[in-house]
């Protein structure tokens, strides 16, 4: 089988490919939580959230896809299997069944501030290691900071 050579050393690879497996799961379940909200959100401002959870979800899938390439230009397999997101996430549990508007809101505030907090430890981890993976993480968590504002802007 052939295998990507990391221009990493072991030590540092292991560093990295830590950050790049755990902002994978981060957002990979960031895509599946305000997916799940965006299908049952309720209420007067049901239209602007709908929309803005799809905002996140497109935002979330895009960089999963960046890490997910990342780790394996650096020689890793990247790991993002149900069993793997369910144990690896940092966020919470998601509201079940219909949420109204306001809550679904306040659920996305909990859940970008969950990831942004890991997102922010992976890129002090990383900016010795491999800034190019630093670099990644720190457009990724600008991304995902600039949809927690908006999300907690709309809750006022």
């Amino acid at each position: 089988m052939y295998v990507v050579k990391s221009p990493l050393s072991d030590e540092n690879l292991k560093t990295v490919s830590e950050a790049l497996q755990g902002a994978l799961v981060d957002l990979i379940d960031l895509s599946l939580v305000a997916k799940q909200i965006h299908w049952n959100v309720v209420g007067p401002r049901f239209r602007s959230v709908h929309l803005q959870l799809d905002e996140v979800v497109t935002t979330a899938r895009g960089h999963s896809d960046t890490v997910a390439e990342r780790a394996a230009a650096l020689g890793v397999s990247p790991d993002g299997r149900a069993a793997t997101v369910a144990v690896g996430s940092g966020i919470g549990v998601t509201p079940e069944g219909w949420v109204d508007d306001a809550a679904a809101v306040s659920a996305l505030v909990d859940a970008l501030g969950a990831v942004i907090a890991r997102m922010r430890e992976r890129i002090a981890a990383t900016e010795e290691p491999d800034p190019v993976t630093q670099d990644i993480i720190i457009t990724i968590t600008a991304d995902l900071e600039k949809h927690h504002w908006m999300f907690q802007a709309a809750n006022g």
